[in-house]
């Protein structure tokens, strides 16, 4: 997968342009593995406490990491969705059989919540599948965006839960309505809670371990379906203290809390549509390029999500006098260095200039600054 090729009007011996490209998956050469295999040598120690930091809705770059490679992830993504439909379904029947003798239309919102959340599963389930497709003449770089798109169902669906949240408070202010069976429904409303909660936070876990901004923002949206649990269940016990208003009010306040999750998972999704990334992602890639011997400067250096795997692209200046052999062999320890440091990244592309061979007005983008 490396295409060398020698600058113009320029001997092999002085001037080098490499332009390599590698598929992390055909990892078959022989170079320099020191910086890979030192970060799989700590990935038993470091495995344990990943996993515990997981387990607490932690976010974690270590090079336990690593080992999830892009098959891994997909089934580790539907496992996840799989089994968070399984246990919202599961609540949201509970939940009605709760409605249909207690006649409480606070909780008949928040069974039609579990029910939407449990359905955005499906595109979720559709983009992974689809983001397994081979790439084509037309989608050179797959179908991984595919996975990106379905995170747009979920902001409307986060976007539904809020409005209809909204409504259900409003029209219960105007037009209050007896609830039988207080006990049942705020039972329902803690099953609910704690349903969505699981999920919230199984699906955030999961997502943030694999890359999938989707299914993070689909974690938010089950989190959203738990506040309004929580409501129903405050509503719940105002009602029985006499105070009838209790659960619409608190149903508008859980509103205004689901409207701030909905702008977390918008800015969330947005972000990846836009090929942004964590910063410190860059800063790590750059310093494990630069630490390479005969890189003289990281001219330009591009890291993009596409659905849960990274692509980068890297323009480096090397010692002018390398040969073409040379530069072929750095191109490949820089791949590794980048390989061991960065989760998830599956494909580089590795561009090298004979320093001061192409003056450069300021190679690497600035600062995001907002």
């Amino acid at each position: 997968m490396s295409h060398l090729r020698t600058s113009d009007g320029v001997r092999p011996e002085a001037g080098i342009v490499d332009v390599h490209q590698h598929d992390a998956h055909d990892h078959d050469h022989d170079h320099d593995h020191d910086a890979h295999d030192h970060e799989h040598g700590a990935s038993v120690r470091t495995r344990i406490v990943h996993e515990v930091s997981e387990f607490l809705g932690g976010h974690s770059h270590d090079a336990a990491d690593q080992i999830d490679d892009a098959l891994e992830a997909d089934a580790t993504g539907r496992r996840a969705l799989w089994i968070s439909l399984a246990v919202l379904a599961t609540t949201a029947a509970l939940q009605f059989v709760v409605v249909l003798f207690s006649g409480s239309v606070a909780l008949l919102g928040d069974t039609a919540h579990n029910f939407a959340d449990a359905a955005t599963a499906f595109p979720l389930l559709a983009s992974f599948a689809l983001s397994r497709r081979a790439a084509t003449s037309r989608y050179s770089y797959g179908y991984g965006r595919s996975e990106d798109l379905a995170g747009l169902f979920v902001v409307a669906a986060i976007f539904a839960s809020s409005a209809f949240a909204g409504y259900e408070a409003i029209d219960r202010l105007l037009h209050p309505r007896d609830v039988t069976h207080l006990w049942a429904v705020a039972a329902a409303a803690v099953v609910g809670f704690a349903g969505n909660e699981l999920v919230a936070q199984y699906r955030i876990r999961v997502g943030r371990r694999i890359g999938s901004a989707a299914l993070v923002a689909d974690g938010l949206h089950a989190r959203t379906d738990g506040f309004t649990s929580l409501a129903v269940l405050v509503g719940a016990l105002g009602v029985a203290l006499g105070w009838k208003q209790a659960d619409p009010i608190i149903g508008l306040l859980i509103t205004v809390a689901i409207l701030g999750v909905l702008r977390s998972a918008v800015r969330h999704v947005g972000t990846r549509l836009m090929d942004g990334v964590d910063p410190g992602l860059v800063d790590t890639a750059r310093d494990a390029v630069s630490d390479v011997d005969d890189v003289v400067n990281v001219a330009d250096l591009k890291i993009r999500w596409i659905g849960h795997t990274l692509r980068a692209e890297v323009d480096l200046d090397v010692t002018p006098d390398l040969t073409l052999l040379q530069a072929h062999e750095l191109a490949h320890h820089a791949e590794a260095h980048l390989l061991a440091r960065l989760p998830r990244l599956t494909a580089v592309t590795i561009h090298t200039s004979p320093a001061g061979a192409h003056p450069r007005g300021g190679a690497t983008a600035p600062p995001d600054p907002l």
